[in-house]
C-alpha cells in the first residue's frame, strides 16, 4: 500500500508543477487529459484497483478521489489566474470592434402615427386626446347613434359595466373637444380603439385609429376630400389613388367611405385587399347637425367635416405588411426591420 500511496504523491507533485508552469488554456486542458482523462495516469490506477489488497483498497480509493479533486481545483485556479493576466486565450483579437447594443426604437404603428401627425399639422391641425374607457354618451349618444343601433350590441362592443365601455372609435375625442372649445376647431385624435372583431389578416379587436375634425364657417365636403387626398399623396406618393363611396353613419350627413389603392399588389388583388385592388381605410362626412346640437354648436352657423382612418391598415400599406397580426405578435425578428 505504501508504494501506491507514494506513487500517487509523486503524480500529485508532477501535475501541480505542470499546472503552475502552464502558459495558456490549451496547456491546462492537455495536463488534465494526461492525468484525469479516460487514458490518463489516474485512470490506469483506477483500473488496477482490483489488484490492491482488500484491506487497503478503501484508503487507496480515498486518496485517489482526493487527488482527482485537488487537480481539478488547481486547474480551475490556474485558469482564473491566466484570465486575470490576459493569457488564457491568446487567440482573442483585441483589435476587433465590440458588439453593438440593440437600440430600442418605436413600433411601426407609432412611427405611422408620428407621420400622420406631421402631415396633418402641416395642414393646420392640432392633436387632441381622450380616455380609452368611455361612457355611452361620448361613444354613442352624442354621436347621434340610436339605442337600437347594431354597434351598441355586445357582439360588437366591449362593455365594462352598464353605460361604460372601451371606446370603439376616437370620435369620442371629437365630442370632448367641441364641448371644451368654440369654433374654429381643427384637430386630429390618434389612439387605440376596441371592437369585438375576429383576429385575421386584416382585422384586430385592438387597433389604432386617427379621427379628424374641422369645424368653421363655410366648411364643405370638397374641403374634406381635399384634405384626405392631400394626406394620401403626401404619405404614399403621387401615384396613390383614393376613392369615395356613398355610405351612412349616424354622426355625419352626407357620409362616405374612402379607400386607398392597394400598394401591396398594385391594384391587382391580394389577400389583404380581398382581391379587389382597394383597401378600405375608414369613413368620413359632414358633421350631422344633431351632433352639433349635442355639444352646443349652432348648426345654422357652423359646418364641419369629420373623418377617421385605420392606422393599422395604413401601416400595412406603408411597410407592405401582408398580415395585421404581425403588428401585435411582438416578434423581435419582425420588429427589428423597422
Amino acid at each position: 500500500m505504501d508504494d501506491i500511496l507514494k506513487f500517487l504523491d509523486k503524480i500529485e507533485q508532477e501535475a501541480i508543477t505542470a499546472l503552475g508552469q502552464s502558459a495558456d488554456k490549451a496547456a491546462v486542458d492537455a495536463i488534465l487529459v494526461s492525468y484525469l482523462g479516460r487514458k490518463g495516469k489516474l485512470a490506469d490506477i483506477s483500473k488496477g484497483m482490483g489488484q490492491v489488497a482488500p484491506e487497503t483498497r478503501p484508503q487507496v480509493g480515498a486518496r485517489l478521489n482526493q487527488l482527482k479533486t485537488k487537480l481539478t481545483d488547481s486547474a480551475e485556479k490556474r485558469l482564473n489566474d491566466l484570465t486575470v493576466s490576459g493569457a488564457a486565450d491568446q487567440s482573442f483579437d483585441y483589435s476587433l470592434p465590440g458588439r453593438r447594443r440593440l437600440v430600442g426604437r418605436k413600433h411601426p404603428l407609432l412611427q405611422t402615427v408620428d407621420e400622420i401627425v406631421r402631415i396633418f399639422r402641416g395642414m393646420g391641425f392640432s392633436v387632441a386626446s381622450g380616455p380609452d374607457i368611455e361612457t355611452d354618451f361620448y361613444n354613442f349618444d352624442a354621436l347621434n347613434t340610436p339605442e337600437d343601433h347594431p354597434a351598441r350590441d355586445l357582439s360588437d362592443t366591449f362593455y365594462i359595466e352598464k353605460g361604460v365601455l372601451l371606446r370603439t372609435h376616437t370620435s369620442t375625442v371629437q365630442i370632448r373637444t367641441m364641448q371644451s372649445k368654440k369654433p374654429p376647431v381643427r384637430v386630429i385624435a390618434p389612439g387605440r380603439c376596441y371592437r369585438s372583431d375576429a383576429f385575421d389578416a386584416s382585422h384586430s379587436p385592438v387597433f389604432y385609429q386617427c379621427e379628424g375634425l374641422f369645424v368653421d364657417n363655410g366648411v364643405t365636403f370638397g374641403d374634406m376630400k381635399g384634405a384626405i387626398i392631400t394626406f394620401a399623396k403626401e404619405l404614399f406618393g403621387p401615384r396613390i389613388k383614393v376613392r369615395f363611396r356613398p355610405h351612412f353613419f349616424p354622426f355625419t350627413e352626407p357620409s362616405a367611405e374612402y379607400d386607398f389603392s392597394c400598394i401591396l399588389c398594385g391594384g391587382k388583388g391580394c389577400r389583404v385587399c380581398k382581391y379587389n385592388g382597394w383597401l378600405e381605410i375608414s369613413g368620413a362626412g359632414m358633421v350631422d347637425p344633431e351632433v352639433f346640437k349635442a355639444v352646443g354648436y349652432d348648426p345654422e352657423i357652423y359646418t364641419g367635416y369629420a373623418f377617421g382612418m385605420g392606422v393599422d391598415r395604413i401601416t400595412m400599406l406603408r411597410y407592405r405588411i401582408g398580415d395585421i397580426r404581425l403588428l401585435y405578435d411582438n416578434d423581435i425578428r419582425f420588429l427589428r426591420q423597422f
